[in-house]
């Protein structure tokens, strides 16, 4: 059985929510929080509404809490798990055509349907290939393709990573911001992380949600700085460990120890981050000016 989450609460952005978040975490309430209308959305099951409120009116940062409310029903690990997905469809979404495209595809063997994917078209004659340029690929309406390299991925190991990392992220944006805006920072991201693979990393077939990971992890880590709020804090050492791994990668190290089997799309990974770190500081900027003029 799913849990459906209700409006509990409606705070202005200037609250800060995280300890009482936290609370609620910790007494295995499932929850989540939505900006609408420059106000915070606190939802919950319907059957705690009342204690929750409670809660808040007296207990807003989420200490010293009375035993009588540990009474709190905690759901489930899969009950949660279903909220989750509920919560977040547009995520749920992305990951479902990904592992769409890996099976269609066969993880990266299928060059015939890959052909239709890739950045630029191209085709295989004599042991060599030759690559459409992309004036030709645009003149021809292909369009789609600026965007659906970021859903091809070669090998299981590519799969898993990024799309773990993916419903990571993209959760949080989706519950913070809404599915629409992780909508547009995903095509966004896809597009400026492609054509960057593109042009520095010349024509080519590559593929993967890395660029536009990368490009969510930026979001996050500095909207975070700027507006903290509890949904962008990501666990200690992330952003360094993801930095490190890029790093790592633009060394070549990767290549030369996998004797040239794993070619990393840099590029993508640069240029992903990049406008990343440009939205979110917009985003957090605008969400702070939001809160003190609230």
């Amino acid at each position: 059985m799913s849990v459906t989450l209700t409006e509990a609460l409606r705070l202005p952005l200037s609250e800060d929510l995280s300890g009482f978040l936290a609370m609620l975490q910790g007494m295995g309430v499932p929850c989540r929080v939505s900006e609408e209308s420059d106000e915070q959305v606190v939802r919950v099951p319907a059957e705690v509404i009342g204690q929750v409120r409670e809660l808040y009116r007296l207990y807003p940062q989420g200490q010293n809490i009375p035993e009588t409310f540990m009474a709190v029903p905690p759901q489930s690990s899969s009950a949660g798990l279903r909220s989750s997905l509920r919560a977040t469809p547009f995520t749920v979404g992305v990951l479902l055509v990904t592992l769409f495209s890996a099976v269609i595809t066969g993880l990266g063997d299928n060059l015939e349907i890959i052909r239709w994917l890739n950045f630029v078209d191209f085709r295989i004659q004599g042991g060599y290939v030759y690559f459409s340029s992309l004036a030709q690929t645009l003149e021809a309406g292909q369009w789609w393709r600026l965007i659906t390299p970021a859903f091809v991925h070669f090998g299981f190991l590519h799969l898993a990573m990024n799309s773990l990392w993916y419903w990571e992220l993209g959760r949080r944006i989706e519950s913070r911001q809404g599915r629409w805006m992780l909508l547009g920072l995903t095509l966004v991201f896809g597009v400026i992380a492609n054509f960057a693979q593109y042009l520095f990393g010349s024509p080519g077939i590559f593929g993967g949600l890395s660029g536009v990971l990368y490009g969510l992890l930026g979001h996050c880590w500095l909207f975070q700085k700027l507006a903290p709020n509890s949904t962008y804090r990501l666990p200690p050492g992330v952003v360094g460990l993801m930095l490190a791994w890029l790093l790592i990668c633009l060394s070549g190290i990767i290549t030369v120890v996998s004797l040239g089997a794993m070619a990393i799309a840099n590029a993508a990974h640069v240029g992903g981050l990049a406008a990343g770190c440009l939205t979110g500081v917009i985003g957090g900027l605008l969400a702070r000016k939001s809160r003190h003029e609230g």
